[in-house]
């Protein structure tokens, strides 16, 4: 039995005259995730892309897991090709979802007819194929409305395919289509979370997370990078750099008033990650800020921080709860890892008093005895960088 994996998807469908470039981006997406799992045929029809093994010793349930992650996809089935008529139709659901009948207790089928030039129509095919089901699993019963178990038929230009359910997959948009940004990665849940959601939208990520020793651990470190690691099968391939941030915070609690602690400290990152943007002509940031969770995310510290960039700054989390972001962190896989009890710069040397409603030239005042240009320049050149792959 020839199993296969249907890829439907998702809103790459709505795209006009440049559909194909998305498709072809997908399909080579698919590819290198797939390509672990042993050699498989990939290609596309129908608003579905079949991933088809090669040989016996493909890793099915493996790759079948890696499609369920890659953005552009909506859903996966595994699928068995059968001829076009409807003894074989009947014959392959028979011997393929043979387990699945004699567990569920009821059914029903649903047809679709892509090839219109089949002869049956989509309800005279379910009736055939669903009145055959039960004759040989009798103990499962036919129930239209609220099955336990669907078994899908598809007539398509070349083969029918039998399957069951179909599972979830990523959606959004494949990546690579939609350019490159930096995501500015931190320790906590809501940046992983960020990265996910931008990258869903088709953008290729590079990660910067800013490390303070003595004050942040390499536990710590190592942290962020079990999160990116944890990223990668969603976002893909990435590097991850890390900045030493430990001289930028001492000079400015040398030289700043407390109350603008985190506020400088921010605009330094902004203006870091703009280095790197510019570097890599990435054409945005991304950050994990959510509206009055923190001080240092009120409207007006929001526009403090991002007045030293000069490409936009993506903060898909904004508006959302948090408990939205949390189950959203657990879904990705990156929750357990993200509440692991380590340091953050980001709570070093931080306010008693912090300055919730700053105005943008009083920070400026405040930072104007730093050497900025000096401290941004030492800490790029000293950058490390991981690469990370599937």
């Amino acid at each position: 039995m020839h199993e296969m994996i249907l890829c439907k998807l998702g809103e790459v469908v709505l795209k006009g005259l440049n559909r194909r470039s998305f498709e072809d981006k997908l399909m080579s997406n698919i590819r290198r995730r797939v390509s672990k799992c042993g050699e498989f045929r990939i290609y596309s029809k129908q608003s579905t892309i079949y991933v088809e093994p090669q040989s016996d010793e493909c890793d099915m349930a493996a790759a079948y897991d890696a499609c369920k992650k890659v953005f552009g996809i909506i859903c996966v089935s595994k699928a068995v090709p059968c001829a076009k008529d409807v003894q074989s139709i009947i014959a392959t659901a028979k011997d393929y979802l043979s387990d699945s009948m004699r567990c569920a207790r009821s059914f029903k089928v649903e047809s679709k007819r892509a090839d219109k030039t089949f002869p049956l129509t989509s309800i005279q095919l379910s009736q055939q194929v669903g009145g055959a089901l039960h004759q040989a699993f009798p103990m499962c019963e036919v129930n239209v409305h609220d099955p336990e178990l669907t078994v899908h038929i598809e007539i398509r230009d070349e083969q029918a395919y039998v399957h069951g359910p179909s599972e979830p997959a990523a959606g959004g948009l494949p990546l690579g289509m939609g350019g490159t940004a930096v995501s500015l990665l931190s320790g906590g849940i809501d940046s992983p979370v960020s990265s996910y959601m931008i990258a869903k939208r088709g953008v290729n990520l590079e990660m910067v997370h800013f490390f303070s020793p003595p004050y942040t651990s390499e536990a710590a470190k190592e942290k962020v990078l079990s999160l990116a690691k944890l990223l990668v099968p969603w976002c893909g391939r990435m590097t991850v750099q890390i900045v030493p941030f430990t001289e930028i915070q001492e000079e400015i609690r040398r030289c700043c008033p407390e109350e603008y602690f985190t506020l400088i400290m921010r605009r330094f990152m902004m203006r870091i990650a703009q280095r790197v943007a510019d570097q890599i002509h990435a054409k945005a940031l991304v950050t994990g800020e959510n509206l009055g969770q923190v001080a240092s995310q009120t409207i007006e510290a929001l526009g403090v921080t991002e007045d030293v960039t000069t490409v936009p700054v993506l903060r898909p989390l904004i508006g959302m709860d948090k408990e939205d972001i949390i189950r959203l962190s657990r879904k990705i896989g990156t929750f357990d890892t993200s509440i692991l009890p380590y340091e953050d710069c980001c709570t070093v040397f931080t306010p008693r008093h912090p300055r919730t409603r700053p105005h943008l030239d009083e920070v400026r005042e405040a930072e104007a005895d730093l050497d900025i240009e000096g401290l941004v320049e030492r800490a790029m050149k000293g950058r490390e960088f991981v690469r990370l792959k599937f």
